[in-house]
C-alpha cells in the first residue's frame, strides 16, 4: 500500500530545471541553462549553501541533503521530498538506495552516482520516470558535466538531459 506524505503542491508553465552533485562549485553556464526554469531543484551533495542562494536568484529552489551536506545550512536539508508539480508526483532522494517505495511518485529524482539517467521503468505495476541529472559541478570520473529539464503538464512528463559547454 502506497503512503502519500505531506507535499508541496506547484503550477508552473515553465520547464523545471534539476541539478545535483555541484560539490561547492556553481559553474556560469549552469546558471545560463537554466535560467527559463521554474522551479529548480537541487538533489543534494550542494557543497556549500551559497549554491542555493545564486539559484533561488533565478527560481524558488526545492533541495535535499547529499552525503557532503554535513555541515551548516545544508546539514539541515530534508533527505526525502516529495513534490507535485502540475499534479505529477515527484520523489526527491540524493542516493537511489534511500528511495522510499511506499511513497506515491510518477518520478524518482535522484544524483550521487554523477552518472546521468532519463530512463522510463516499470515499478510495481507502474510506469515511472527514473532520472539523475547527473553531476554539474567539479568533474569526478571521467563522466560528463550534466544537468537536466522536466516539463510537466497534462500530457505527461518529458525529460531531458543537458550536457554543459565546457
Amino acid at each position: 500500500m502506497a503512503v502519500t506524505i505531506p507535499s508541496e503542491t506547484l503550477e508552473t508553465r515553465s520547464p523545471v530545471g534539476v541539478i545535483s552533485d555541484t560539490h561547492g562549485l556553481l559553474r556560469e553556464e549552469a546558471l545560463a541553462l537554466l535560467a527559463d526554469c521554474s522551479p529548480l531543484i537541487h538533489l543534494g551533495d550542494v557543497g556549500d549553501p551559497a549554491i542555493l542562494e545564486r539559484l533561488s536568484a533565478i527560481a524558488p529552489v526545492y533541495a535535499i541533503r547529499g552525503n557532503i551536506d554535513r555541515d551548516g545550512a545544508c546539514a539541515a536539508l530534508p533527505l526525502h521530498r516529495r513534490l507535485v508539480i502540475n499534479g505529477r508526483a515527484l520523489q526527491l532522494v540524493h542516493d537511489i538506495v534511500d528511495i522510499d517505495d511506499r511513497m506515491t511518485f510518477e518520478a524518482v529524482l535522484h544524483g550521487h552516482s554523477h552518472k546521468p539517467r532519463n530512463e522510463w521503468r516499470e515499478s510495481a505495476g507502474e510506469h515511472r520516470l527514473w532520472f539523475n541529472p547527473g553531476a554539474a559541478g567539479k568533474r569526478r570520473f571521467r563522466l560528463p558535466t550534466t544537468l537536466g529539464k522536466l516539463w510537466i503538464d497534462t500530457h505527461g512528463i518529458r525529460s531531458a538531459l543537458i550536457h554543459l559547454p565546457l
